[in-house]
């Protein structure tokens, strides 16, 4: 238990995000990967960066703002990603997201995040979440996908 209590502690909760404003700073690969696993929960998104990867820029279901990140960028959302490749920058959004009330997450920063994205499987009324605390996420991955398979091909399960 000790281990525990000197480690980051995150309670594994389901938001509410209904209406609420989700705000991804970054447009690269890191930023993909995070849209991928909240598009389908949210048409809120906005994307913020200088420069966006085609998969990005070709989302017709994106707001998409090509610019560098300031403060007031982060006005009316409810939810951020700092996904550049600037931890200095990432490290900012952190800084006044919180000095905001805004939760946000910061890629591979584990101890700036104030919530996780888990590796999430939904079907049906039924969401299947897996978390590592960002410390195993590809382990999370694999996990994900054993419970997935396992429930396609068990008929029994019905979700």
């Amino acid at each position: 238990m000790s281990d525990a209590r000197n480690s980051l502690r995150f309670l594994p909760v389901s938001l509410n995000i209904t209406g609420k404003k989700i705000l991804i700073v970054g447009g690269g690969k890191v930023a993909s990967h995070k849209l991928a696993g909240i598009k389908g929960f949210s048409d809120q998104i906005t994307v913020l960066a200088p420069y966006v990867n085609e998969d990005i820029l070709n989302d017709p279901l994106l707001i998409i703002y090509l610019k560098k990140y300031e403060k007031r960028d982060l006005e009316n959302f409810d939810l951020v990603y700092a996904c550049t490749n600037n931890e200095t920058i990432n490290a900012t959004i952190k800084k006044d997201a919180s000095s905001m009330g805004i939760l946000v997450n910061v890629a591979d920063k584990p101890e700036l995040c104030d919530f996780f994205s888990p590796a999430v499987y939904r079907e049906g009324v039924m969401t299947i979440a897996v978390s590592s605390g960002a410390r195993d996420v590809k382990r999370a991955v694999k996990l994900r996908n054993t419970i997935k398979d396992f429930l396609q091909h068990d008929q029994s399960c019905n979700l």
